[in-house]
């Protein structure tokens, strides 16, 4: 199939329609009980913003306008549109919000195979209406038993040359994939229809084929050199010619529709062991082309177990926010940075001009916000790994939030200069060396409620777009969360990192799939009403923090907080200003904005770089009537929709 693939921006208005054909209601504007409507808005407006700068997690492809989406009592927000309908027609069909979410995450193995897959980890909290509970679901990927604290750096303590082509793209990099194991976990704790019927919509859509969307084949365009080295990945995502395929290309995996198959019959144990599980190993140990192979035995994949944690929790103002634990750093950071914002009057700087986008943010919020990540970023650096190996502070969250020390913390915040580089707070018995954040990230988030009022928040990934680049016969991406660790064990002074590579350890992440409750008196969870979350690295943290703050403190509805613009800093004198968003002015220069000069005017340098985010939000709350009703926001900055029973 010759021809270059086209631009997103030229193509991404097509998205939708190339997608959902095979989803879109007869009569897009009824209103029909229980229906998975398609609810994308035809007029939308795109901005493709600074593509390439600031180096993207995953490259950005514009921007589209969307509209807020109300629901009776269903909904599925995912990024991509098949993937949103098949979670959707399961929850149609009386499937649970555990459900929907396994059918989506394997429709999203096809349909954006840069982003997620069963050959990466994921991260899940799952709230269940009855029991009025919240679990946290690890599916984080682990490291091998043979690995060193120098796997990343060099081939062995004796032969110290750097694995080729380099850490990611060697075997090094790919740690046993999670995710399986974990949905296969939450299934057995909230699942509804049986375990194989999930798989029917990615076996469908992996046996007849479908349209690569324009998202799909950007960025297939940006790595073709790298998917050149593996053979199942050039044959599949590469033409003849060696070129991407062109958006609109019908594709179709018959290998993944038998790894479907068997994962359908046969469960979870089928991927860990037999054959699906030697040719992980086998892709892994791979040499081709020169590659440093990786160490990982049959024995990892079998030993490997999803793990069920306790959430982490905080209260702001009248709400209680629950996040994701170690070894995802993204629940804590995301908590202290509301809990240090507590302090503030954050009501006082709301966005102005409101449009569908979120509008224009005051600087004096941008500026209280980012300030609050600073500090958050600098103990995440410092002290946040899989705690199974190095433990918090104190042994538990409740130092890193305790309420004293966030206000101190946030006495550090001037509202006239900000800080730059934050120190790390101290705490008694605590040393570690510090490892700033990673900025690669290829993943994806999706947020579920059923009839029931169960709930799914989910953030699931394969580190960088397209993960190592390895592929195994079985159809499938394999990640390179590995290089999530720390490279080096120890810092310049020789103190040892708390997110070192150690055998069986998992890597820090930035994953923060977020829920929020009503507080009682107690400060205990009350009703639920909001559900959030959004790939992007270590930036993840800063889009969740903004959208929980757009809706919580500037009431701002679900779509307008996720398509916002994105703002927020990590531990560095940079602030991030999303310039591919049409609110953020770049016609004649980054100066001639309002925002971004009033914020250089505090001290702050800022980067308007396109960023690649991909917010799913979901929030409760009571119509005119009183009625109970799901508004939905779908990030514009991806191809996702908002689809459920859905209310005009």
């Amino acid at each position: 199939m010759p021809g270059a693939a086209p631009t997103a921006y030229r193509l991404l208005a097509l998205a939708s329609a190339l997608a959902l054909s095979a989803c879109a209601s007869s009569d897009p504007d009824a209103v029909e009980e229980n229906a998975c409507l398609q609810v994308s808005d035809a007029g939308a407006v795109y901005n493709p913003g600074n593509p390439g700068e600031g180096g993207a997690p995953e490259i950005p492809t514009g921007f589209a306008s969307k509209k807020n989406v109300s629901a009776r009592s269903f909904m599925v927000v995912a990024a991509n549109p098949l993937a949103t309908k098949a979670g959707c027609d399961v929850l149609k069909a009386g499937g649970s919000a555990v459900d929907a979410a396994i059918a989506t995450q394997m429709v999203l193995n096809i349909v954006e195979p840069q982003s997620s897959g069963i050959g990466g980890g994921a991260f899940m909290l799952h709230y269940n209406a009855a029991q009025k509970s919240v679990v946290a679901y690890d599916g984080r990927e682990t490291a091998p038993a043979a690995a060193t604290e120098n796997y990343l750096r060099w081939v062995s303590d004796s032969n110290p040359t750097t694995p080729l082509p380099n850490a990611r793209s060697s075997g090094r990099s790919i740690g046993t994939p999670g995710v399986m194991r974990m949905l296969e976990l939450a299934h057995k704790d909230a699942g509804v229809l049986p375990w194989k019927d999930l798989f029917n919509p990615a076996i469908s859509i992996a046996t007849n084929g479908f349209k690569v969307s324009p998202r799909m084949a950007s960025s297939i365009a940006s790595v073709e050199a790298s998917l050149q080295r593996d053979p199942e990945a050039r044959g599949y995502f590469l033409d003849a010619n060696g070129r991407a395929w062109p958006a609109g290309t019908l594709l179709k995996s018959p290998a993944l529709a038998t790894t479907f198959n068997t994962l359908a019959t046969q469960g979870a144990a089928a991927f860990y062991s037999g054959a699906l599980a030697q040719d992980i190993v086998d892709e892994i140990a791979d040499t081709t082309g020169g590659i440093t192979p990786g160490l990982t035995t049959l024995a990892d994949l079998s030993a490997y177990q999803a793990k069920k944690r306790e959430a982490v929790c905080i209260t702001y103002r009248s709400k209680v926010v629950c996040g994701m634990p170690p070894p995802s750093s993204g629940g804590l950071a995301v908590a202290q940075a509301l809990g240090i914002l507590e302090t503030y009057n954050l009501a006082a700087f709301p966005p102005s001009a409101l449009d569908d986008n979120g509008g224009k943010p005051a600087v004096t919020g941008v500026h209280l916000v980012s300030e609050a990540l600073r500090l958050a970023y600098a103990d995440r650096d410092k002290y946040v790994a899989d705690a199974d190996f190095v433990p918090l502070p104190g042994g538990s969250p409740a130092a890193m939030l305790d309420k004293t020390y966030l206000r101190q913390r946030a006495s550090l915040i001037s509202l006239s200069r900000s800080m730059g580089t934050a120190q790390p707070g101290t705490f008694p018995g605590a040393a570690g060396g510090v490892h700033p954040p990673a900025r690669d990230n290829g993943t994806t988030h999706l947020s579920v409620v059923d009839r029931q009022g169960n709930v799914v928040s989910m953030t699931t990934t394969i580190e960088s777009g397209f993960g190592s680049f390895h592929m195994t016969k079985g159809g499938f991406l394999l990640n390179n969360q590995l290089t999530d660790f720390s490279a080096a064990p120890a810092d310049a002074q020789g103190v040892p990192i708390a997110n070192r590579l150690q055998p069986g350890k998992r890597p820090r992440s930035s994953m923060a799939p977020t829920l929020v409750f009503e507080a009682q008196a107690d400060g205990s969870k009350g009703d639920w009403v909001m559900a959030t979350g959004s790939p992007g690295g270590s930036t993840i943290i800063q889009y969740t923090t903004k959208t929980l703050v757009g809706v919580l403190d500037w009431g701002l509805n679900a779509q307008q907080a996720t398509s916002m613009i994105n703002f927020g800093a990590a531990n560095s004198p940079t602030t991030n200003v999303g310039g591919e968003h049409p609110n953020v002015d770049l016609a004649n220069g980054s100066a001639n904005d309002p925002l971004v000069s009033g914020l250089r005017s505090l001290g702050h340098t800022v980067s308007t770089a396109a960023l690649s985010s991909g917010v799913s939000t979901i929030v409760r709350r009571k119509d005119s009537a009183g009625n109970r009703v799901l508004d939905g926001g779908a990030d514009p900055r991806r191809e996702g929709v908002v689809l459920g029973d859905v209310v005009r």
